[in-house]
């Protein structure tokens, strides 16, 4: 993401990048006042708003778990859900990868359609993608599965390819003079040199999509969302903060099981290859006996992975071509109102996500104890999804555009503050240690040693939560928190599926500029 930008010397810097980056402040600060101007959003009036949080959570409490066995069913459900998306996607993504990575595909025009196919798929919200199927194939787990995999194949095919551009041509070179076609050289040469990389990725959209499958029973596509909804429309606070600390515990473990993966299949020992051997193929088998316990749980009948293209297909065709005529000027004024949504959260994020972050680098720290609060506060954030977060916000300020920007802001902070203490944390510890010699304090050490090094990862990091909010503002609409989602989700209620396609080709263009843009400002920093 901004690795690049990080590890690469000051002195090889291009010369305009301070430039560039005092005008990005500007240009983002100008953005953000105007966007918040353009939805009402002042920060003083917010605090009127605190009683209302306040009383709502006081309404919740104590939490309560009214029938135990069925949320403990539906919880294992959305996690075999999460697996099962991402066995999906990866199995997809790999030859995909192969065909978008520039240095193996084997033309250009197969080139440009497996990154336009990747580039849609991470563009198109993953519960929009839901919305369609359970339309197409009805409430259940299915349409949930079927959502988390299409929209994994944008994260999981664009990173498998970029691994497999960057892996070493020299081997390919060897087994190539052998004489072997083309599908042995891939598999001898570059498949054992982007594993690695490919396993962390995908233990990261695991824990991506265990996050993503809590909401999608907002939409009727399974998993324990279902029943958080249920609660929530029945007003029925106290057993939907129950069911939102069973989620919490459920991502808390994956996201410490996920760190534990990571180290053990991502770690090398030196001394004992056959411990790495043991650790992939116990993975392996992991891997698989959730999947089988997938179709066996939820139920799943193998043949239905293959008879969903049809009636998808019939839906997906109703919305062509789009009408744009129905909504008029609304449609661009929900859009605008979505955008402005993802700039001043994001703003609100970055201000909320530095300190945060920079108190959870271990090498910058002041006190252990301080470390560890961030660190659990980063991980609590990061827990609740921000649709969830949305839902309270709307409950306690009301409709509207306020409701979903608190919600990503607050959303944020788990995001961004976790990349920025990982940032500092990989930054040249000499600066610091040149600062402390000469009696620099912390706060001197701070601002002379730490925060220079990490500005340019913070940029980056910055501009793909940017890039992130826009896209989840999209369908907070469902839950009434403003933008362009609400009328997304009404169109497809009322089948009107020409204007549903209208706006979905408003959110891809919204959605791909954006990152195009972001992409840009990357590329010139680096």
């Amino acid at each position: 993401m901004n690795t690049d930008l990080a590890e690469r010397p000051a002195t090889d810097r291009r010369p305009g990048v301070p430039g560039l980056l005092h005008l990005i402040t500007v240009v983002a600060l100008i953005a953000a006042i105007v966007s918040a101007w353009s939805i009402d959003f002042a920060p003083f009036t917010l605090l009127d708003g605190v009683d209302e949080v306040v009383a709502l959570l006081e309404r919740m409490v104590p939490p309560r778990l009214d029938d135990p066995g069925r949320i403990a069913g539906l919880a294992v459900e959305t996690l075999l859900m999460a697996v099962l998306g991402t066995v999906l996607a990866t199995v997809v993504s790999v030859p995909l990868a192969f065909l978008a990575a520039g240095n193996t595909t084997p033309h250009p025009a197969v080139h440009a359609a497996a990154r336009g196919l990747i580039t849609f798929c991470r563009a198109m919200p993953d519960l929009l993608f839901a919305v369609l199927f359970v339309r197409a194939l009805g409430i259940g787990v299915l349409p949930g599965i079927l959502a988390l995999a299409l929209h994994s194949i944008g994260m999981l095919g664009k990173l498998f390819a970029d691994a497999i551009e960057q892996s070493d041509n020299r081997p390919r070179e060897a087994v190539r003079s052998t004489g072997v076609g083309y599908f042995r050289e891939m598999l001898n040469a570059v498949v054992p040199q982007v594993i690695p990389a490919w396993i962390g990725t995908f233990v990261y959209r695991v824990d991506i999509n265990l996050r993503t499958s809590v909401v999608l029973g907002f939409v009727g596509a399974g998993g324990i969302g279902f029943a958080l909804q249920d609660a929530l429309r029945g007003l029925i606070y106290p057993r939907a903060l129950g069911i939102v600390c069973v989620i919490l515990a459920i991502i808390a473990a994956m996201e410490l099981l996920s760190i534990v993966m990571r180290r053990m299949l991502l770690t090398p020992a030196q001394s004992n290859p056959g411990r790495d051997r043991a650790v992939r193929f116990a993975f392996t088998g992991l891997l698989i006996g959730a999947c089988v316990a997938a179709f066996v749980v939820l139920r799943i009948n193998p043949l239905s992975l293959l008879t969903w293209v049809g009636p998808s297909i019939e839906i997906f065709t109703r919305m062509v071509p789009p009408n744009f005529d129905a909504l008029g000027s609304e449609l661009f004024s929900a859009a605008a109102q979505t955008v402005a949504i993802g700039v001043v959260s994001t703003a609100i994020g970055i201000v909320l996500s530095v300190p945060v972050g920079i108190l959870a680098a271990r090498n910058v720290t002041p006190h252990p104890a301080l470390y560890w609060a961030a660190r659990t506060w980063i991980l609590l954030v990061r827990a609740v999804p921000e649709l969830i977060l949305a839902v309270v916000f709307v409950a306690a300020l009301g409709l509207g555009p306020i409701a979903g920007t608190c919600a990503l802001a607050i959303g944020s902070v788990g995001f961004l503050a976790k990349l920025v203490a990982d940032a500092v944390e990989e930054i040249d510890p000499g600066p610091m240690e040149a600062v402390l010699s000469v009696g620099g304090g912390w706060w001197k050490t701070l601002f002379a040693a730490v925060i220079p090094q990490a500005m340019p990862a913070l940029v980056g990091s910055s501009l793909y939560l940017f890039d992130v909010n826009v896209r989840t503002s999209t369908i907070l609409g469902i839950v009434g928190a403003g933008g362009v989602g609400y009328l997304l989700f009404e169109s497809i209620r009322t089948l009107n599926f020409d204007v549903a396609g209208a706006i979905v080709i408003v959110i891809f263009v919204i959605v791909y500029a954006i990152e195009r843009l972001s992409g840009w400002i990357r590329s010139q920093l680096v």
